[in-house]
C-alpha cells in the first residue's frame, strides 16, 4: 500500500516545471554575408591599405546611413507608419547644424579637438531637438489622421515634405550652404600604410553608440517592453492603464530626432547642405530598410552597412556601377530572402 503511494506521489514533474523555454536560435547567416562581402572585395581591390581605407569609409557611411535610416526604421516598425517625408527632418537637422555651427565660430576654428567636438554635439542636439519638435508636430497634423491607411500615408506624407523643402527655402534660403569639418577632424590618421579621414572614424564610434542603444532601449527597458507589447495587443496594454498614443507619438519623437542627427552627419559628411538633401537621402533610406526586413533594427544595421561597403568598393573598382550598385544588392537580397535579411514575425 505504501509503495503504491509512493509511486503515486512522484507522478509530478519537477524538472519539466525548471525547463528551461527554448528560443529561436540567432540567425547569423547576413552576417557571414557582411563578412563575405568584405573577403571578396580585398583581392579584387589588391592593396591591402586601399582596402582598409575603402572599408573604413564604407563602415562610416554605411553607419550614417543607420542612424538616418533607424528613425524611419523604429516608427514602421512600431507604429505601420509609412513616412515619405522623413526627409524633411532630416533636412532641417542639416540646416539647423549650419545655424549652430555657424554661430559658433570661433569652437569651430579652434585647434582644440575639444573646442570641435562641443561645436559638433551641440549642433547635434539642437538638430535632433528641432527635428523631434517638427516630428510631433507632423504626427498631430499630417500623419494621425490617416493612421492604417498606407496610400493616404504615402501622399499625405510626401506632401508634407514638398512644404517642408518650401519652409526651409524661406528660413535658410535655395542655395547650398557650406557645412565645413571642424579644424580637429578634418585630414586623416594613418593605420599602417593606410590613411583613415578622422570624420569617419567618428561618425563610426556615434553610429555604433546609437545601434546599441536602440537595442537596448527595445529589448532590456520597461518602455521597450511596453511598446513592443501595444504592437502586438493595444487593447491588452490599455487595459493594464498604460497611454499607448502617447508611447508611439514618443516613438515618432524620437525617430524623428534621429533623422535631425543623421542630417548633421551627413551634412558633415558631403560638408554642405541643400534643401533637397532629404529628398535625395530618401531613396537610400528606403533601400537599406527593403534589404533589411521592413521594420527590423538589426535587419537595418546590417543593411546599411552592406550598402556602405558596396558603394565604396564599387566606386572604387567600377565608378560606373556604383550608381545602380545598391539596387543590386537590393535585387539580389530579396531573389535570396524575399521579407528582407532579418524580417520581423508579426508583418
Amino acid at each position: 500500500m505504501s509503495t503504491k503511494t509512493s509511486s503515486a506521489t512522484v507522478v509530478h514533474p519537477p524538472a519539466a516545471a525548471g525547463a528551461a523555454i527554448p528560443q529561436a536560435a540567432f540567425d547569423a547567416k547576413p552576417l557571414w554575408l557582411l563578412l563575405a562581402l568584405m573577403a571578396v572585395a580585398a583581392p579584387l581591390v589588391g592593396s591591402g591599405s586601399t582596402w582598409l581605407t575603402l572599408t573604413v569609409a564604407g563602415l562610416a557611411m554605411g553607419l550614417i546611413v543607420f542612424i538616418i535610416a533607424s528613425g524611419l526604421t523604429l516608427v514602421f516598425g512600431l507604429m505601420d507608419v509609412l513616412n515619405f517625408g522623413h526627409g524633411v527632418f532630416i533636412a532641417f537637422g542639416a540646416f539647423v547644424a549650419t545655424s549652430v555651427m555657424g554661430g559658433m565660430a570661433d569652437w569651430v576654428g579652434s585647434g582644440s579637438l575639444w573646442a570641435n567636438l562641443g561645436a559638433v554635439f551641440a549642433a547635434m542636439l539642437a538638430a535632433m531637438a528641432v527635428a523631434g519638435a517638427l516630428g510631433l508636430a507632423f504626427e498631430r497634423v499630417v500623419v494621425r489622421p490617416v493612421y492604417g491607411q498606407h496610400l493616404k500615408q504615402i501622399l499625405i506624407t510626401m506632401g508634407g515634405m514638398i512644404v517642408g523643402e518650401e519652409v526651409i527655402k524661406v528660413i535658410w534660403g535655395p542655395q547650398q550652404v557650406p557645412l565645413p569639418l571642424p579644424e580637429s577632424l578634418r585630414g586623416a590618421v594613418l593605420l599602417g600604410d593606410a590613411a583613415v579621414e578622422k570624420y569617419r572614424l567618428l561618425a563610426v564610434v556615434i553610429g555604433l553608440i546609437v545601434f546599441a542603444a536602440l537595442l537596448w532601449t527595445l529589448n532590456r527597458t520597461k518602455v521597450g517592453l511596453l511598446i513592443r507589447a501595444g504592437v502586438q495587443d493595444r487593447e491588452m496594454v490599455e487595459s493594464l492603464g498604460y497611454r499607448i498614443r502617447q508611447l508611439f507619438v514618443g516613438v515618432f519623437v524620437a525617430g524623428s530626432a534621429l533623422a535631425g542627427l543623421g542630417g548633421v552627419m551627413w551634412g558633415l559628411y558631403q560638408q554642405n547642405v541643400t534643401p533637397q538633401i532629404g529628398a535625395q537621402v530618401n531613396t537610400l533610406i528606403f533601400i537599406v530598410i527593403i534589404i533589411g526586413g521592413l521594420g527590423s533594427t538589426l535587419g537595418c544595421f546590417v543593411g546599411a552597412l552592406m550598402v556602405g561597403l558596396l558603394a565604396n568598393y564599387a566606386g572604387f573598382l567600377a565608378p560606373k556601377a556604383a550608381l545602380f550598385s545598391n539596387i543590386a544588392l537590393m535585387v539580389a537580397v530579396l531573389l535570396w530572402r524575399p521579407q528582407g535579411l532579418y524580417p520581423v514575425t508579426n508583418r
